[in-house]
């Protein structure tokens, strides 16, 4: 498994354990390459540039997405020597040259570290987790490229989000590395992704079939009651007796549109509290500031939660109960998942796992393949209507009556999401990689 990270409640990571619990049920032994991990040190392999919040990662991804126009003049003729051409020759369009050596030399440096990896391993098969999708950490996609062109490893290419489908990514001074490796095209690589519009826009653009392979959940193994262990999680969210828990089990970044669960907490007209389980994303805390000033100004409590609310239990540095998402879900009254843009939806999945009520925007992934399946939740498109907010009410002042419903959203997520479709999806692959039963 190869990735820029391997730790925390980001859905990559995610998704890779549940991957990873297939394969090594199939009888298959599991290695971590990446830069960040919670991985088992015996296992793992981690090279801090390998981590797209790596310094000088970071100070790539600065200049080559949305750099200003002061900073590449500046940095063009200072290494390049030309200090004759005008400012408004420059744009968003042209790369430093020192950029390139910087890409070129952690390309080289990432390279040998890939060797190093396979050779201690004795790998047969890499699994490269959206390295090869998201330009995150563009040295890394160019060194797992020219590994793979120079082995012909045999590779499945997990895409969960491509960069086109990120604004961020488009105004670019990388057009050349992105069509190199953002995916590459090579005989030994088989494509996976998510959903049905991924599948075909990568056909389109890059010019290769892929396998449709959703996001799961363990559905075989029904969730376990709440136990002794979380008997005291609502009060330590701050909630009091009556009071509503609206879980918002995402993190803090745009595209996961909170404002709209910020908005439907204080239109329900009940008391209630937003809690928000993951901290912001790889996109700088701008926004968490936004989401904050946005719920004071509605007067909205929102509890951020991610120092207590983590993929294991645990204990805080001042000896605070972590709880895992399996301990809070249950107690959600009502789950919000207003994103605008996801690859699939691992929030979803949770969600009817723990059998809660939903509230989603009606997103592309959703509307093109898990609505035809016949799952009932609270959609509303683009923005908080009235309906909305009476459907919302009246689950929560009615429980009882949607039981069923959710009940009838795990049957069907089990028969289409479940570890056992996986596991026979993964079979295939394996077999087509390495022409061996899977």
């Amino acid at each position: 498994m190869i990735s820029t990270r391997f730790a925390g409640t980001d859905g990559v990571s995610l998704e890779t354990a549940k991957w990873a619990a297939v394969l090594e049920g199939m009888g298959h032994h599991c290695f971590y390459f990446c830069g960040l991990s919670d991985r088992p040190a015996s296992v793992s392999s981690v090279v801090p540039e390998a981590f797209y919040r790596h310094p000088e990662i970071d100070e790539i991804n600065q200049i080559v997405f949305n750099g200003s126009w002061g900073q590449m003049h500046r940095m063009f003729t200072e290494n390049n020597g030309l200090k004759g051409l005008s400012r408004d020759y420059f744009s968003i369009y042209i790369r430093p040259r020192d950029i390139t050596k910087k890409i070129q030399a952690l390309r080289a440096l990432l390279l040998e570290e890939l060797y190093r990896f396979a050779r201690r391993f004795e790998l047969e098969l890499l699994i490269v987790e959206n390295a090869l999708a998201i330009p995150l950490n563009i040295p890394l996609g160019l060194a797992i490229t020219d590994f793979v062109a120079e082995t012909g490893y045999p590779v499945i290419a997990h895409h969960h989000d491509f960069y086109w489908e990120r604004q961020r990514f488009l105004n670019n001074s990388v057009d050349d590395y992105l069509a190199a490796a953002f995916p590459p095209k090579l005989p030994s690589i088989r494509h996976v992704v998510l959903n049905s519009i991924q599948a075909k826009a990568l056909a389109a653009r890059v010019g290769v079939p892929s396998t449709q392979i959703p996001n799961v959940m363990d559905y075989a193994s029904p969730p376990p009651l709440i136990n002794g262990y979380a008997k005291n999680a609502r009060k330590d969210l701050g909630l009091a007796d009556g009071e509503y828990l609206i879980l918002q089990p995402t993190r803090i970044i745009q595209r996961k549109g909170i404002e709209h669960a910020i908005e439907l907490t204080r239109r329900l007209d009940l008391p209630a509290r937003l809690v928000i389980s993951h901290a912001s994303g790889d996109e700088g805390t701008e926004y968490e500031k936004h989401v904050r000033e946005f719920a004071n100004l509605l007067n909205v409590t929102v509890n951020f939660e991610s120092n207590i609310v983590s993929r294991t239990r645990g204990t805080t540095e001042d000896g605070r109960k972590i709880y895992s998402l399996g301990d809070i879900y249950p107690l959600a009254d009502l789950v919000t998942y207003p994103s605008s843009l996801e690859g699939f939806g691992n929030a979803f999945l949770e969600a009817v796992y723990y059998k809660r009520p939903l509230v989603i925007n009606n997103y592309s992934i959703f509307e093109a393949d898990i609505k035809p399946k016949g799952f009932e939740v609270v959609e509303f498109d683009g923005f908080i209507s009235d309906q909305t907010i009476q459907k919302a009410r009246d689950i929560l002042l009615n429980p009882q009556k949607y039981a069923e419903k959710w009940e009838r959203n795990f049957e069907l997520a089990r028969r289409y999401y479940s570890y056992t479709m996986l596991e026979h999806q993964l079979k295939l692959l394996v077999t087509n990689c390495l022409g061996m039963d899977g």
